[in-house]
């Protein structure tokens, strides 16, 4: 009978770390066309995508150590506000990410979305930019652990990126990228 009681309490532990959020596991889509949808740190930001609400161990890598940890710079002050949808080319991503970007009142840093979870950090990259338009890679960067065990889950996570010049009317095109750490 303790069994069955210790099995409904992780599954409620569970169910209660995965509320929130949007149905795939992001973060909730921002109501505000002026607010930026998450702070700049993406693991304290985005508990969900941290080891601890998951009950998993932090992943190593072989290299013996921990993967890096899942932050971004610091956005500069002020509300940032959401790139109009016609300004953006996500035809090269797959249904697994934001299509969404938000810039800072710099007109510098952008605010992207890439995916993580279990052995796999987000990160993304500024790879052009042009008079016309800036291309950032979304990376998704794969650190096999030491135990051979890694959670699946994959989330929604919010990365900064810094342009060399005030993006402006420029065109954004994301694109996606996997890598092994």
């Amino acid at each position: 009978m303790s069994n069955v009681k210790v099995a409904v309490a992780l599954a409620a532990l569970a169910l209660a770390g995965c509320a929130g959020g949007d149905p795939a596991g992001g973060p909730t889509t921002p109501t505000s066309a002026t607010a930026p949808p998450a702070a700049s740190t993406t693991a304290s930001a985005t508990p969900s995508t941290t080891a601890s609400t998951t009950g998993s161990p932090t992943p190593t890598h072989p290299g013996g150590g921990t993967p890096p940890p899942q932050s971004s710079a610091p956005p500069p002050p002020g509300a940032a506000s959401r790139v109009p949808v016609e300004r953006l080319d996500v035809s090269a991503l797959s249904d697994a990410y934001r299509r969404e970007v938000w810039v800072y009142p710099d007109g510098r840093t952008l605010q992207v979305f890439s995916l993580a979870g279990g052995c796999k950090r987000a990160s993304a990259e500024v790879t052009a930019q042009g008079a016309d338009q800036v291309r950032v890679a979304l990376v998704t960067t794969y650190y096999p652990p030491n135990d051979g065990v890694c959670t699946e889950e994959l989330l929604s996570v919010p990365v900064n990126v810094e342009l060399t010049a005030p993006l402006g009317e420029r065109r954004v095109v994301l694109e996606a990228r996997e890598q092994t750490g």
